[in-house]
């Protein structure tokens, strides 16, 4: 499925937003075009840690979103789609690790970090929107 078209005035919108409110986006965005987005390289996919060293796993709505975020020891990286329902199923089990997710972060915010099973949650609930 490719991305829909986010034109230089959303962008720039959708950059300044809090953190909450980047999240609901996210949700809705995600949710409704069936996929969402990492940043992948050689290594896999990235992994951040925030400042009490706890892994998160960064994730945004749309790849451009996803490459402005490809900077420092991410130059290399490239955003990579993730189908949205193999997330929910396959990926946010990753909370046995320890992992959480950052939600997506920006380049001057690291993004909302919450918990798989509150992610899962909402993403679920948001899908069951589009269900007959």
């Amino acid at each position: 499925m490719a991305a829909w078209d986010v034109n230089d005035q959303e962008f720039r919108s959708v950059l300044q937003l809090s953190g909450n409110r980047r999240y609901g986006y996210f949700v809705k965005r995600a949710s409704s075009h069936g996929e969402l987005w990492g940043l992948r390289g050689a290594g896999g996919w990235v992994v951040a840690a925030d400042d009490e060293a706890v892994p998160h796993l960064p994730v945004w709505p749309h790849p451009r979103f996803a490459e402005a975020c490809a900077t420092g020891p991410w130059t290399a990286e490239q955003p990579g789609a993730i189908d949205i329902d193999e997330w929910v199923e396959g990926w946010l089990p990753i909370n046995r690790d320890g992992m959480r997710v950052a939600v997506f972060q920006t380049p001057e915010d690291q993004g909302v970090s919450v918990g798989t099973e509150r992610l899962k949650r909402d993403l679920e609930d948001e899908l069951s929107q589009f269900e007959l």
